[in-house]
């Protein structure tokens, strides 16, 4: 009976350190949390005038000044864009997580959209973004993105609200 509970008891363990996340996921977790402000976007790596359709949402100008809110226990967040002319405004909703560096790519922000009551709208689509930096008052992310055929960085600058 004691080798069972002990054998339960081991095996719960692993599974608990097999689910968990790094320590720098879970520092970049704890920076994550809380409300930000997307104060600009930018385009990288190409020449032009770009107007585009950012997370087949809204147009990019419409997510200039938009709200963030990350709660890291749950992993939930939402933006909310503010309603003018352009932009249908309003709360979207998303479940997040940050995804470990590999050989490939820096650490990643990784989203779905979800609804009010945490149920997957997407159908398992989602976005992924390279965190470029990220201290406690100031975010960058960035997304690489084919325009004709030809490669062209997003860039999206954050402050802590």
């Amino acid at each position: 009976m004691v080798k069972q509970s002990f054998l339960i008891i081991a095996l719960a363990g692993l599974l608990l350190t097999s689910c968990s996340v790094s320590k720098s996921a879970r520092t970049q977790r704890n920076l994550f949390s809380g409300t930000w402000i997307l104060d600009n976007i930018s385009y990288e790596n190409n020449s032009g005038n770009f107007k585009s359709v950012i997370f087949n949402d809204a147009e990019d100008i419409c997510f200039e000044g938009s709200q963030w809110f990350f709660r890291d226990n749950n992993s939930t967040g939402r933006y909310t864009i503010n309603q003018s002319t352009l932009c249908q405004g309003g709360d979207r909703f998303f479940r997040w997580s940050v995804v470990e560096p590999s050989q490939n790519y820096s650490s990643q922000l990784q989203f779905k959209f979800i609804d009010e009551n945490r149920k997957d709208i997407s159908g398992g689509y989602g976005y992924r973004l390279n965190i470029v930096n990220l201290t406690e008052q100031a975010m960058t992310l960035k997304s690489n993105v084919s325009v004709d055929g030809q490669p062209v960085t997003i860039v999206y600058e954050f402050t802590k609200s």
